[in-house]
């Protein structure tokens, strides 16, 4: 069955998307500088340029840089005087995506930060709000990161959280994977969480059985 997901992703991919040279450079640096093969997918990439438009984002935080393969997706869809903050814990990882942001022709409008997630956000205590943001780094502080994304955002910022699913893992109650406990609390953390409207969506592709939350701050 994940063969036929694949399949069909990249039969989405080549309908809708076409070949992109830059991207596909991007994944393959990523690779060349040993870095693991977890960003979205293109189809996923696609459908946060498109929801980042349609939000009318001008400010975009993402949490979770990686090679900076979802970073240029986002940073695409900002207008010209558009501002992206994305954060990486890893150096080396961001060091990675520098590059490839600046292959992409986007680092102009990216603000790298490097270091604790936990850390950057609480420096955070004058930004200008953010419309549009991606939280997609380590599980176990997600419900911490849609805390301090509504914080830092405004009435109407959209929240999109990547991989909480965990191709079921969701449901056991009893895992001891940091992974899926955090993603657990993040669902606790929602149902109770006032100032948001959210829904999941199961997800089945090139990615395999997964999905994202996608919420709206009050």
């Amino acid at each position: 069955m994940s063969g036929g997901w694949q399949a069909v992703d990249d039969y989405i991919a080549a309908k809708l998307l076409g070949d992109d040279d830059v991207l596909a450079t991007t994944l393959a640096n990523n690779a060349a500088h040993g870095l693991p093969p977890i960003d979205v997918s293109a189809t996923q990439g696609k459908m946060l340029f498109l929801l980042a438009q349609i939000a009318g984002a001008k400010r975009i935080l993402e949490i979770g840089t990686l090679g900076g393969y979802s970073t240029i997706w986002l940073a695409r869809a900002l207008p010209e005087d558009g501002r992206l903050v994305t954060l990486e814990l890893e150096p080396h990882h961001a060091a990675v995506a520098r590059v490839n942001l600046e292959r992409a022709g986007v680092l102009a409008k990216v603000d790298g930060r490097v270091g604790s997630a936990v850390e950057s956000l609480a420096a955070m205590t004058d930004e200008a709000p953010f419309d549009f943001v991606l939280i997609d780094a380590d599980k176990q502080n997600n419900a911490h990161y849609v805390r301090e994304a509504i914080r830092l955002g405004r009435a109407g910022t959209t929240i999109v959280v990547d991989n909480v699913v965990r191709e079921g893992g969701v449901l056991d109650v009893e895992s001891d994977d940091e992974r899926i406990v955090g993603t657990r609390a993040l669902f606790d953390m929602l149902s109770a969480e006032p100032r948001l409207d959210a829904t999941a969506v199961q997800t089945v592709g090139a990615k395999k059985w997964d999905g994202f939350v996608l919420a709206r701050v009050r």
